[in-house]
C-alpha cells in the first residue's frame, strides 16, 4: 500500500525541550512502522528544527521526496505551563506547513488529510489540486478542531471529498453545526452525515475509553469496539495511531469489526507510553 500523508509537520516547544508532531506526520509514521510505503507531503524551514524534521522522517522510514525546505521557519506550537502545570498553546502560523505548494508526479492508493492543515489558501488549493487529480483509492479525512484554525468551508470541504471520515465524540457535535447539521444521538448523526456527503464509505467516530464505533454507509451498519483498560502515560498520538492501524486492516481487506479491533489494540499500546510515535513491541 502506497499513501500521501498531506499537512502539518511541527515540534511542540516547551520551555525546556521540544518534541516532534503533527497529526499527518504521526499517522505517517505508525503506518511506516507497519510496514506501509509512506510518502509525506509538507515542508520545514531552512533552519535547525527543519533539519532535525527531516532526519527524524528518515529514520522512521517516511519518504521525504515531497517535503520542501522553505525559507521560513518550521512550525511550531509554543507550550506553556501555568503554575499548576496545566498547559496552554500557541500554534504558530505563517510557518512552512502553511505554505505546501507542490504536486507529485507517481500514484498512490491513499490521499491522507486533516482539516488543521487547510487554514491556509495556498494549502487548500493544494489538496483540491491533488483531488481534482483523482487516482486515489480511498481519501482519509481526520476532522482536527483547532480553534480558530477551522471554518465551516475547510469542514465543508473535507467532508465533501472523504471516503474514509474519522472524527473524535468531543469535535462531533463542532462538526455537524459547521455545515448545518445537528446532533441527534451519535448513530443518527452519523447517518445524517453520510445522507449529507454520499461519498463517504465509512465513518468512524472515537469515544475516548469508552472505545470507538466505525458506520459502514453501504450496509447501514454499525460496529463498535470497547476500550482497553492501559496505564496512561500519554494520549498524544494515539488517535493517529488508530486512524493508521485502521487504515492499514481496511486496505488489507479486513473486516471492519477486525480494523476495528487491531486499531484499538495498537491505540491503547500507544497510550501507555510517552512518545507519540513509540517503538513497537
Amino acid at each position: 500500500m502506497k499513501i500521501l500523508s498531506f499537512g502539518e509537520i511541527l515540534w511542540d516547544v516547551y520551555p525546556d525541550n521540544a518534541y516532534i508532531g503533527g497529526a499527518p506526520l504521526n499517522f505517517g509514521a505508525h503506518l511506516a512502522k507497519q510496514g506501509a510505503e509512506v510518502y509525506m507531503l509538507s515542508a520545514v524551514g531552512k533552519d535547525e528544527l527543519g533539519s532535525k524534521a527531516l532526519s527524524v522522517l528518515e529514520g522512521w522510514g517516511i519518504r521525504t521526496d515531497y517535503v520542501k525546505t522553505l525559507d521560513c521557519e518550521t512550525g511550531k506550537c509554543l507550550v506553556t505551563l501555568d503554575e499548576n502545570s496545566v498547559p496552554s498553546y500557541n500554534l504558530i502560523s505563517d510557518v512552512a506547513w502553511d505554505f505546501i505548494d507542490g504536486d507529485v508526479n507517481e500514484a498512490f492508493d491513499v490521499l491522507y488529510f486533516g482539516t488543521l492543515a487547510l487554514r491556509s489558501q495556498t494549502n487548500l488549493n493544494t489538496v483540491k489540486r491533488l483531488l481534482a487529480k483523482g487516482g486515489f483509492k480511498e481519501v482519509f479525512v481526520d476532522v482536527n478542531i483547532r480553534p480558530p484554525f477551522y471554518s465551516a468551508k475547510t469542514v465543508s470541504m473535507a467532508l465533501e471529498n472523504a471516503t474514509i471520515l474519522k472524527i473524535s465524540d468531543e469535535e462531533l457535535e463542532t462538526v455537524v453545526a459547521s455545515v448545518g447539521l445537528e446532533v441527534n444521538g451519535t448513530e443518527e448523526t452519523a447517518r445524517a452525515i453520510a445522507r449529507t456527503y454520499d461519498n463517504i464509505k465509512i465513518i468512524i467516530i472515537t469515544l475516548g475509553a469508552k472505545g470507538s464505533l466505525a458506520y459502514d454507509v453501504k450496509n447501514d451498519k454499525f460496529f463498535y469496539a470497547h476500550g482497553i483498560k492501559v496505564e496512561v502515560a500519554s494520549t498524544v498520538g494515539a488517535g493517529d495511531s488508530f486512524s493508521a492501524s485502521f487504515l492499514r486492516k481496511y486496505l488489507e481487506g479486513e473486516s471492519i469489526d477486525e480494523c476495528l479491533a487491531y486499531a484499538t489494540k495498537i491505540s491503547a499500546f500507544v497510550v501507555s507510553k510517552y512518545d507519540a510515535v513509540p517503538d513497537y513491541e
